[in-house]
């Protein structure tokens, strides 16, 4: 029991720790925004992040395989809403770092958005439905259930540690919070367009 749950941890947590647009997201909401909606994000983060994991644990990537027009749908939808929110932080001019900032004031745009990041990702579906099916066509029923928990503990415990570290030493970003935008909207900016080309490469 024991074992296959910190198989699950370890394989979570270099599953979920390259930096990708979760990390990404979340990073640049801690540097920017209040300690309350860093925390926000996060948590938000892992019920998405937790919810997809279960989902490629249990055969999502079954479906998506099978319906191309569900494979189609999740690549456009996510080029547009990546492209969307890497363009949104190159035009941020903020500088400041604010603790009084209201935490419900876009509570439903970060929904979408953290949604946007986790399930409007085409790659960590495939990806993510590969390993995490491979997996569990090797354990057992039961033990299969402890691996995804700790999977799912692996994604709480990096994304609660990401907000923390990065919220505690931001100040030390102050001066670079505008270059730090920049280059996370680039990088998001760069993915949408590729999310886009095997959008039009699956249609051709």
């Amino acid at each position: 029991m024991i074992k296959y749950l910190l198989q699950g941890l370890l394989f979570g947590l270099a599953y979920v720790a390259p930096i990708g647009t979760q990390n990404l997201y979340l990073i640049n909401t801690a540097i920017r925004e209040s300690k309350l909606k860093t925390y926000q994000v996060a948590l938000i983060t892992i019920v998405f992040d937790i919810s997809l994991a279960i989902s490629c644990f249990f055969g999502i990537g079954f479906l998506v395989n099978k319906f191309s027009i569900l494979k189609e749908i999740i690549l456009l939808s996510g080029s547009i809403v990546v492209i969307y929110i890497g363009i949104g932080l190159i035009r941020s001019n903020s500088l400041e770092i604010s603790e009084n900032k209201s935490v419900n004031k876009s509570l439903i745009k970060t929904i979408i958005s953290c949604f946007a990041v986790t399930w409007l990702n085409p790659q960590a579906i495939i990806d993510g439905s590969l390993l995490l099916g491979g997996f569990r066509t090797s354990l057992s029923s039961e033990m299969a259930n402890f691996f995804i928990v700790g999977v799912c503990t692996a994604s709480a415990i990096w994304f609660m540690t990401l907000a923390t570290f990065v919220s505690k030493f931001r100040s030390k970003f102050a001066n670079i919070i505008k270059w730090i935008n920049v280059v996370c909207g680039i990088i998001l900016i760069f993915y949408g367009f590729k999310l886009g080309y095997s959008f039009i490469q699956i249609i051709k």
